[in-house]
């Protein structure tokens, strides 16, 4: 169906041996300075109580590291410590639940557990409040035979939602335009891309390094891809976008945004979906101001969290139509696997640091 997968090998960190009456979870020790380190995190083990009325026990089968996770605590008020912040695709091994019957498969965002006890109704610490609030335990909808459930926590869930609404709803790309897409390799930007090719569109990626750039062209179908790491933004996307750029999905921000901006057509439109290149950043950094540029270009920018159609109850859209685009082979999945919940750090650092092509998933 369309779905590579690399897998991504880092040195194992020991447990012990493991009771099955107990479940694990990791906890963010601390707000993070700079890049995050090992050090914060701990992984702790906690008895599983027995099932109360309305409670599931799960085992996840699949667990998610993405770029929020790094910037949400801080910019949302979390209390530390907590549970750190991911979601997983899981099997229902016992249920007190009619909702969610045993054997069915959910996908939850309460954190970094291994098997745990959950009630689905309940708030849990790594959530969250207001419209910036991560979803509560969801019945995982059902794949076409032959897709690894994985994919709901990629193509077919948060990252496929934030491409596809992102793009076609901010972005209102037409035939024929130009967009640019930067973090074009990441679990966004390679849907974000292959979306737009579907639009008839023109499609520019930004990455890191030849081969992402040779498997955005090569693999993904994007008509041009761009090295940031060895060629001067402006000057590299005014070759590859020779007709100017009217769309532009950012994931990025920072001087590579800046250089995207300069070459906007009249009347662009952007999105703003992440600003990565500045989440690690120990101390502040001075940009161009960005009014001259859009009053210039009379351009249009939006800052968006995928929530936002959730709320609208628009979500299955979304996925049912990224599912229908996968099924068809119009989308191509790449993922970047690293095995076993005791590497989950060592996933989420990996993943800010671009050692990822695709979706970064830590498979059980």
């Amino acid at each position: 169906m369309n779905t590579a997968r690399k897998f991504w090998q880092v040195p194992s960190v020991k447990n012990g041996t493991r009771s099955f009456s107990e479940g694990r979870r990791w906890i963010m020790k601390r707000h993070f300075k700079g890049m995050p380190t090992m050090e914060d995190f701990e992984m702790k083990s906690e008895p599983l109580p027995k099932l109360k009325e309305n409670e599931i026990l799960l085992k996840p089968e699949f667990w998610s590291v993405d770029p929020y996770a790094r910037i949400y605590p801080i910019s949302f008020g979390y209390k530390l410590p907590m549970t750190m912040l991911g979601s997983q695709v899981s099997q229902v091994m016992e249920s007190k639940n009619p909702k969610f019957p045993e054997g069915s498969h959910v996908v939850a965002y309460t954190g970094w557990r291994d098997v745990a006890v959950v009630d689905p109704d309940a708030v849990y610490d790594t959530y969250g409040k207001g419209p910036t609030a991560l979803p509560k335990v969801s019945a995982a909808i059902t794949l076409p035979k032959g897709m690894s459930r994985s994919l709901l926590l990629g193509t077919i869930g948060m990252p496929g939602n934030t491409a596809y609404f992102g793009l076609l709803d901010i972005c209102d790309p037409k035939p024929g335009e130009t967009v640019v897409v930067s973090g074009a390799a990441g679990a966004v930007g390679t849907l974000v891309g292959q979306i737009a090719k579907l639009q008839g569109c023109r499609v520019v990626g930004i990455a890191g390094g030849e081969e992402k750039c040779e498997h955005l062209v090569k693999e993904l179908g994007f008509d041009a891809a761009v090295d940031y790491k060895k060629k001067n933004i402006l000057t590299a996307v005014r070759r590859a976008a020779p007709a100017g750029v009217d769309c532009y999905f950012d994931n990025v921000g920072g001087n590579i945004s800046n250089g995207v901006m300069m070459n906007m057509n009249m009347y662009g439109r952007i999105a703003v979906c992440g600003a990565i290149t500045g989440y690690n950043d120990t101390k502040p950094v001075l940009y161009p101001a960005l009014q001259p540029t859009m009053v210039a270009f009379q351009l249009k920018m939006e800052g968006f969290f995928v929530w936002r159609w959730m709320h609208m109850g628009r979500w299955e859209e979304g996925l049912n139509q990224m599912t229908r685009w996968v099924e068809e082979g119009k989308i191509k999945n790449r993922e970047t696997v690293v095995e076993g919940f005791e590497n989950l750090p060592a996933a989420f650092i990996g993943m800010l640091e671009g050692k990822n092509t695709g979706k970064m998933i830590v498979k059980a």
